[in-house]
């Protein structure tokens, strides 16, 4: 349950003013009946109290009937200002709110999401290009040529706006892809051409291969539709293509789903030769395949291999590009590319769900691709991406060369460190959050052994990232310190 920062007044007395506030959220229905309170310790900070204050205003609302503690469990709303008055009591939406098909993230994730948007802190965390990095000048330029050239805006055609198509179609030739604008989908982000693909393609009960740990396992895109997740190793050249027959005999319906550029979250960027064994056993297998390749322009050494797309001769895959990454998450405009029948399918499927991305955005990436602005912004973007990479592992040789290793990545986002410390995932995130340093730990992508964090240097400054760093080192040290005196 999500809590604003309140501030209190010298008077009343704080905790009078405490169980006013709780109960006008009660009484508005923001707080419904059946809902969780959030704790007292949380309550305590977001009000700037004792929690004996807080437990004073708690008391007080146990006593009026309208909120009551479960052992165990937390304090729950029982009653509201109107049910205590009417005879039949409203509905219960905990009751909706655990039926419904869609699954909850994971707790820890949603308590990043929400603190990725606190300024205060370090954020190692975000997966998004700084604002430094982001092109304004470039982006106005652009939004004023696009409004001089406007006319009526209305709803797109299902696949999108034809001229972002075609610019899509002559771009990813570059990268050896062939797909003529009528086999491209424009989506709102990767994440939602994965949610068209899990409701419009797949069956209840069918599998998702993929490599663990992986970004996907932080999300429950798949889950929520029916299907269920089995991970598959990977080594320092991706992920291993001999293990996929095995699973692949246990499943009657299954997909691959992979990340060969810059891998999220090791970083890892999945060789040529391995492309190939993969794009073969998976024929072989009659397994397709979906490709995210949202990272691929982030290279920050020589240019990746190509996609596994430009070597599919049998339309086995489906490929997922976006903007998100490389120019700005606000457009949210993304891509798939695939066989016309399915593009035809999911496309279909995109105008029940939202009747088509925002014409204004489809414009705008039209015009940055078209134009030739956007490979030209890409070359500042490596640049930049180069400089950050080299602050952060020049920190990380400097602070933790004792406590931690790492592989230096070729591109993206991420470096993905594993930590030796006698230390749990939940303190390390705990004691960094204290210090305002925000992580990502690998317990989220389903890194099942050992400690480990994505380390993101897309996002924070230079002089956060070291300092983000040189904090993180303090506090894996000290744990050790502590260990070794016990």
């Amino acid at each position: 349950m999500d809590t604003d920062k309140w501030k209190l007044s010298k008077q009343p007395p704080k905790y009078q003013q405490i169980v006013d506030v709780i109960k006008g959220k009660i009484a508005n229905g923001e707080w419904p009946v059946g809902s969780k309170i959030p704790s007292q310790r949380t309550l305590a900070k977001t009000f700037g109290v004792n929690r004996s204050t807080i437990i004073t205003a708690l008391d007080e609302l146990m006593a009026d009937g309208l909120i009551e503690g479960k052992m165990g469990m937390g304090t729950f709303v029982v009653n509201n200002t109107w049910t205590l008055l009417a005879t039949n009591p409203p509905p219960d939406w905990n009751t909706y709110l655990k039926s419904g098909l869609y699954q909850p993230s994971q707790a820890i994730v949603q308590e990043i999401n929400k603190d990725e948007s606190n300024k205060r802190l370090i954020q190692l965390s975000k997966g998004e290009l700084s604002s430094d990095i982001f092109p304004l000048d470039k982006m106005k330029l652009v939004m004023q040529r696009v409004t001089e050239k406007m006319g009526i805006l209305g709803y797109e055609e299902p696949k999108g706006f034809l001229p972002l198509r075609q610019a899509l179609s002559n771009y990813v030739k570059t990268i050896g892809i062939e797909a003529s604008p009528s086999s491209i989908l424009i989506v709102s982000g990767a994440l939602q051409a994965l949610q068209l693909i899990s409701v419009g393609l797949l069956h209840r009960g069918s599998t998702v291969l993929l490599e663990q740990p992986s970004y996907l396992y932080s999300l429950h895109v798949f889950q929520s539709a029916g299907m269920k997740l089995t991970g598959l190793p990977m080594d320092k050249q991706g992920l291993l293509p001999e293990f996929i027959a095995a699973q692949r005999t246990q499943q009657n319906k299954a997909i691959l789903y992979s990340i060969p550029c810059f891998h999220n979250p090791t970083g890892i960027l999945m060789s040529e030769e391995r492309r190939q064994e993969l794009l073969q056993v998976c024929e072989e297998e009659r397994l397709p395949i979906i490709e995210d390749d949202i990272y691929r322009e982030l290279w920050t050494s020589e240019p990746p291999p190509a996609p596994l797309k430009a070597r599919d001769r049998h339309g086995h895959v489906l490929y997922v590009g976006s903007l998100s990454k490389t120019l700005s998450p606000g457009l949210r405009i993304g891509w798939i590319a695939g066989p016309e029948p399915v593009i035809e399918r999911l496309s279909d499927i995109k105008m029940q769900t939202d009747y088509g991305s925002g014409s204004i955005s489809q414009r705008v990436a039209a015009e940055w691709l078209a134009s030739g602005l956007y490979d030209q912004y890409l070359t500042s973007v490596r640049e930049q991406l180069t400089i950050r990479k080299k602050v952060a592992i020049e920190a990380l040789e400097t602070y933790m060369s004792d406590v931690a290793t790492w592989d230096v990545p070729d591109g993206g986002f991420f470096i993905w460190l594993k930590i030796n410390a006698k230390l749990s995932t939940k303190e390390l995130f705990n004691k960094a959050l204290q210090k305002r340093i925000l992580l990502n730990p690998g317990t989220i992508y389903a890194q099942e052994s050992g400690l480990y964090v994505r380390l993101s240097y897309a996002y924070a400054s230079l002089l956060e990232i070291r300092e983000g760093i040189r904090q993180m080192a303090t506090i894996i040290q000290d744990s050790r310190s502590d260990y070794l005196s016990m």
